[in-house]
């Protein structure tokens, strides 16, 4: 990515942390309360906004922010420090927990497509 910081192009990403949204809740955290994972792992005790992510957008995308590049923001109240990553605590899951939840989020896509009349 460096090799382009001499054209302008900067290459950044952000790692979001849990961002409850209607898809999202329903695919990641199938049968659970949106946020609930987030309020009981992360050091801040809650999930993210929309509007902090879209914050964050904004100031990369700025002018206000041209000379950073080559970085990785994770934007998840302190929780890839705290636990190497969003979904450190599933590697304690059974066989059967991934099975349920596989079961959900497959009963919501065929939802989706459903309503899209696809």
């Amino acid at each position: 990515m460096i090799e382009w910081a001499r054209y302008g192009i900067r290459l950044n990403a952000v790692g979001p942390g849990e961002i409850p949204t209607e898809g999202m809740s329903k695919r990641l955290s199938p049968g659970e309360e949106p946020g609930a994972r987030s309020k009981k792992v992360n050091p801040m005790g809650r999930a993210g906004t929309k509007d902090e992510l879209n914050n964050l957008a904004t100031f990369l995308l700025s002018s206000g922010c041209d000379w950073l590049t080559g970085q990785a923001i994770m934007m998840d109240a302190g929780g890839y420090l705290a636990t190497g990553g969003n979904f450190y605590e599933l590697r304690n899951w059974t066989p059967e927990q991934w099975a349920d939840a596989r079961a959900l989020i497959e009963a919501q896509n065929r939802k989706d497509k459903e309503q899209r009349g696809v």
